[in-house]
């Protein structure tokens, strides 16, 4: 279970996004699922924002439990993702007293299922976290990963 009563003291990093997602599952999310995936995972939080001094508060979600099960059906789709790592108790929705949000946690690929890429093309859908940020690997990043994860 989640910790929720310590969110507000916590800062996004290279394993911490935070995502306001007040209009809808955003699409960003799959970026930053394929980066967690593709190293050393991560946890998302959708409902919460980042402020400019990078302290997150929650905002809450409206229809939390709806955009949680989009999201998980959405993940199913091989289209959308190339694999999907969220096993039971993997994502929930959680309430803050704030409001309620959802956390997502997201655990490293296994070798045999990296790069973990999103869009349905692993030459531009492989992502990998550095800092705060998902960035974009090229055609040969994406091929050493996998590579890497198997040696």
């Amino acid at each position: 279970m989640l910790d929720v009563a310590r969110i507000e003291s916590w800062r996004e990093n290279g394993h911490l996004e935070a995502k306001l997602a007040t209009g809808g599952l955003p699409e960003s999310i799959w970026e930053t699922y394929s980066a967690f995936a593709n190293g050393e995972g991560g946890l998302i939080l959708l409902g919460v924002e980042e402020l400019g001094d990078h302290s997150l508060r929650v905002q809450g979600l409206l229809n939390a439990q709806e955009m949680l099960e989009d999201f998980l059906a959405r993940l199913r789709d091989p289209k959308v993702a190339s694999a999907d790592l969220i096993g039971p108790g993997g994502a929930e929705v959680v309430d803050t007293g704030a409001g309620e949000v959802i956390a997502i946690r997201v655990p490293p690929a296994p070798a045999e299922l990296r790069p973990v890429y999103v869009g349905g093309d692993r030459q531009k859908g492989c992502y990998r976290r550095v800092g705060e940020a998902d960035l974009r690997c090229t055609p040969e990043e994406a091929a050493a990963l996998a590579e890497a994860e198997r040696e």
